[in-house]
């Protein structure tokens, strides 16, 4: 058993090479092998978003504070909010972050292959984070 206490982990920032805007990536799991799983609560700030991204075992997502968008390639663009699970299908092309005037924070879990969860892509365009959202 291993217990990490609550500040010892580093904050870091969201690469610029994967995130539009303002990211911090506080890490949670890392487990080590054979265990695959690999954890962080992920802050974006009002308009932050990653770039188009897939995950070769799939993602989840819960959000835990603010408002988001979710979209997956080709599908409209949804919102999520506190208490939503979102489950990213393996390979499924998407992008996640903060609504355009909202915050948002969510804890992402993934499974590494041989130390990798995510085959980074384009970002998102501006065009494309300002489309129309979806209605519920």
């Amino acid at each position: 058993m291993e217990i990490k206490r609550s500040g010892s982990q580093p904050s870091g920032k969201g690469p610029a090479e994967y995130f539009t805007g303002t990211v911090r990536v506080d890490p949670l799991i890392n487990a080590p092998d054979p265990a695959r799983i690999f954890g962080a609560l992920v802050t974006f700030e009002p308009g932050s978003r990653t770039a188009w991204h897939t995950h070769p075992l799939g993602q989840t997502l819960i959000v835990t504070a603010g408002s988001g968008l979710v979209q997956r390639w080709g599908g409209p663009i949804e919102e999520i909010r506190p208490g939503d699970v979102v489950w990213i299908a393996p390979g499924e092309k998407h992008w996640h972050g903060a609504a355009p005037t909202t915050a948002m924070s969510h804890i992402a879990i993934v499974e590494q292959i041989e130390g990798k969860s995510a085959d980074w892509m384009e970002k998102v365009s501006d065009d494309q984070y300002r489309a129309e959202l979806r209605a519920e």
